[in-house]
């Protein structure tokens, strides 16, 4: 049926536990020919069946879709997106009438390597990490219309920034419907989502509870937004009656929609001012008696996108959050995130230990925070677990 990838003796044992990767160094044999993005069957060394899956050149080259000896088809993608959206509709996700924005595939976590569907109201964002998603993105559109019915009636295709050596013209675009309608909402708040040039799918989904959790703790605070894209956090801190609360992006762009998601909510509302500039050389900037904050955000961009740049990373992020324990006000709460898969939940708190430490404060954890539940962990790729948070009581 597909072409045949043999793997060497004792390499399958990672598959055996149903791992989805297949890396390179572990083929022994490949049939000629095989096709970047190309659906492969991996045979271990004996000859007997182990997955299908999409090959890639790269460290990773196979990301395994199935570990059944079946036709990827239209059954299939009906199947698994059906899947996707019966545990969205379990955990009260889909079909909330305050809430029409979620993430429905996220990739391993929905046994859909090599894939992103978000969900903004009635758009659907569709973004491939693989060549070989991105070569089956119409069939997938198809079953996926079938899947949501009335839910979905325009799919945007978004995957220019995630498969960028990639040159060709339908790389973005619609490929059902066409709406310009881009306001949707998320726990009664309105945003308006860029998913034409905005990072990931035009918003960062990821974020919604711990959203809310800040908004809990915004009631009479002077609130500092940093590294805000599209504001988020600040409309939420300004619902939870935040005293004040000051946006900071470096994009000019993520500045504009954070106003316009501000004045969807809160028009007129002077509490909330925005600043296109550095974080580093605004937090440097801090310390005139009407700039002090007594909660602040962290949610930088991932400093870290591959091992290599561990090292870095993680003296990017003590240096990030020594600066915010140096600036906020005794008895602040700092939320702090870190969005880098590579590094992990005992890196990213050394790294904010360190930090608090070198700023000689008191700091105690409040509450240790993760990826929302639309952004399922395949229990058997630990990888997938890649947003970081601490809430921090600082003295």
């Amino acid at each position: 049926m597909y072409k045949q990838i043999r793997l060497k003796k004792g390499k399958d044992e990672s598959l055996k536990r149903y791992h989805p990767w297949v890396f390179s160094g572990a083929i022994q044999q490949m049939e000629d020919d095989i096709e970047e993005g190309e659906l492969v069957r991996v045979i271990n060394y004996g000859g007997d069946f182990i997955a299908v899956g999409h090959y890639q050149q790269g460290s990773i080259a196979v990301r395994v879709l199935t570990f059944s000896d079946v036709a990827i088809d239209n059954t299939f993608w009906y199947s698994r997106l059906q899947s996707a959206l019966q545990m969205r509709q379990a955990i009260g996700i889909a079909d909330n009438p305050q809430n029409n924005t979620y993430r429905l595939v996220h990739g391993e976590g929905d046994h859909l390597p090599g894939l992103i569907i978000d969900i903004y109201g009635k758009t659907a964002v569709m973004q491939a990490h693989s060549i070989g998603m991105h070569l089956m993105r119409k069939e997938i559109a198809r079953a996926l219309m079938d899947v949501m019915e009335s839910r979905v009636e325009h799919i945007y295709y978004k995957s220019e920034t995630t498969l960028p050596f990639m040159t060709a013209d339908d790389m973005n675009g619609f490929l059902y419907g066409g709406s310009d309608d881009n306001i949707a909402l998320e726990n009664g708040l309105k945003f308006r989502v860029d998913w034409l040039k905005g990072q990931k799918t035009g918003f960062f989904v990821d974020q919604r509870e711990n959203r809310s959790l800040l908004e809990q703790y915004a009631k009479g605070k002077r609130v500092l937004n940093m590294f805000c894209y599209t504001g988020g956090f600040s409309f939420y801190a300004m619902r939870g009656g935040a005293e004040l609360v000051h946006s900071v992006d470096s994009s000019a762009k993520a500045i504009e929609l954070t106003k316009e998601n501000v004045t969807l909510n809160f028009p007129n509302d002077s509490r909330h001012e925005a600043f296109c500039e550095d974080a580093f050389k605004f937090l440097e900037g801090i310390g005139k008696p009407t700039a002090s904050y007594n909660l602040i955000i962290l949610d930088p961009p991932a400093f870290a996108k591959h091992r290599g740049a561990l090292h870095n990373a993680l003296k990017g992020y003590t240096r990030l959050n020594q600066k915010a324990f140096e600036k906020i006000e005794k008895g602040g709460i700092l939320f702090t995130f870190s969005c880098s898969q590579v590094v992990t939940k005992d890196h990213f708190r050394n790294a904010v230990f360190t930090a608090a430490a070198l700023a000689k404060r008191k700091v105690r954890i409040l509450h240790q925070l993760h990826q929302p539940a639309d952004h399922p962990i395949n229990i058997y790729h630990p990888e997938g677990e890649y947003l970081k948070g601490l809430v921090l009581y600082v003295e």
